[in-house]
């Protein structure tokens, strides 16, 4: 399963031009202390090494990117695509669609401010979704913007050492009970009516960039995945203008991906010596999964891709005394660029093919007395062909 993810990320990344990097697993626990906040902090897998450095489990990944950025960032040409599947650990209660131990799918556009890079990454967002059979009837893309937030925010007098705290709330917003919220918000001199009404009846324009970004999406053709939506703020602080996350239509799962703009991360992960616009998201393999289980077109996709194939041509041994000959021809075929298999023991010819079968091979290779003749078996509609062995590489490359 994981493979097939993987698969589907990859081709989607590199079709956008991204290219793969890699962090280590193992990381300062400062690193993610330093502008972090939510929750993240209480969830990492932190401990002392022998040489008593304070270090954690990576629980996510846009802090070593900004870290290696930091470091490398003249050695590349601007802005940098990049990407990265590897696993993430946090440490909290394992349940549906969260695990302490995951894989994610990481895309990042950095030193890019524009509106175009939030719309090339939320495309590419869109384009994985796709890529695994999801259409608009199945998921929506919640997006939302950190620079209204803030301006309500000093609309209504909260000081600015007291917005993340207030962000929080908001992020929380529909998964607090009401009174809960309501009470919340009395420590800002807010009402849960008035947030409510805010975020429900947003004025017109109130977010230039979402406005050209959707610009963007519709030019694409992308824009009926997404919508704005107030109510996503996103935990962690690093944020600072335009997030969003993936939801399934039927509201059945978290969210399925998620990201955003954190132009000032570089900046505070270097002390200030580099500032780097930078936009991103991640993708987990836990809720993917679940959410492709839902739906039949994606579970569709998914189980075609996970049928075993593991070879293009099984060669099957029908006179033993020809082995020689066989693994004389193995060799040319892989050398070939074919994926080949062949019997590691004597066995009778119909058990060999009823072995190709299950390997998902398209063509069983009969090496027999006759050689260099070989019957070359197409299982899947039973015919066969009588070529002569130096044939079976370049009618096995044409044919594929």
């Amino acid at each position: 399963m994981r493979a097939y993810l993987f698969g589907v990320w990859r081709t989607v990344a590199q079709r956008y031009g991204f290219v793969e990097w890699e962090a280590p697993t193992v990381e300062p626990t400062e690193l993610y202390l330093k502008k972090s906040g939510g929750e993240l902090p209480t969830q990492l897998f932190r401990f002392k090494d022998q040489g008593e450095r304070d270090i954690s489990l990576r629980p996510e990944l846009t802090a070593s990117l900004g870290r290696m950025v930091a470091a490398c960032h003249l050695d590349y040409n601007k802005p940098l695509k990049w990407y990265e599947i590897g696993s993430c650990f946090r440490y909290e209660k394992p349940q549906k669609g969260r695990l302490r131990e995951f894989v994610q799918f990481n895309a990042d556009i950095l030193g890019e401010g524009s509106e175009g890079a939030d719309a090339e990454l939320l495309a590419l967002a869109i384009d994985c979704m796709r890529e695994l059979g999801f259409t608009a009837d199945d998921f929506v893309v919640r997006v939302s913007d950190r620079e209204v937030w803030l301006r309500f925010a000093a609309d209504h007098g909260i000081p600015e050492e007291r917005t993340p705290d207030f962000l929080s709330v908001v992020d929380k917003y529909e998964r607090d009970r009401p009174e809960v919220c309501s009470e919340k918000l009395a420590a800002f001199g807010l009402t849960r009516e008035e947030l409510v009404s805010f975020i429900q009846n947003p004025p017109a324009g109130i977010s230039p960039r979402f406005d050209a970004v959707l610009a963007d999406l519709q030019a694409r053709g992308l824009a009926d995945y997404v919508q704005l939506d107030l109510c996503v703020v996103r935990g962690l602080a690093y944020y600072t203008g335009l997030v969003f996350e993936i939801f399934d239509k039927a509201h059945s799962l978290r969210a399925v991906a998620g990201g955003g703009r954190y132009d000032r991360l570089v900046e505070t992960l270097s002390d200030g010596s580099v500032k780097m616009a930078a936009t991103g998201f991640a993708m987990g393999d836990a809720v993917i999964a679940h959410l492709i289980d839902s739906c039949p077109a994606a579970r569709a996709l998914r189980d075609a891709a996970l049928q075993p194939n593991t070879c293009d041509v099984f060669l099957a041994l029908a006179a033993p005394e020809m082995r020689p000959q066989m693994l004389r021809v193995a060799t040319s075929l892989r050398e070939a660029g074919l994926r080949v298999d062949l019997p590691l023991a004597p066995a009778k010819l119909a058990k060999q093919l009823r072995h190709a079968e299950r390997l998902g091979a398209t063509y069983a290779a009969v090496i027999g007395a006759e050689f260099p003749a070989v019957e070359l078996k197409h299982l899947a509609s039973r015919t066969s062909q009588q070529l002569q062995a130096g044939e079976l590489a370049a009618a096995l490359t044409r044919q594929s």
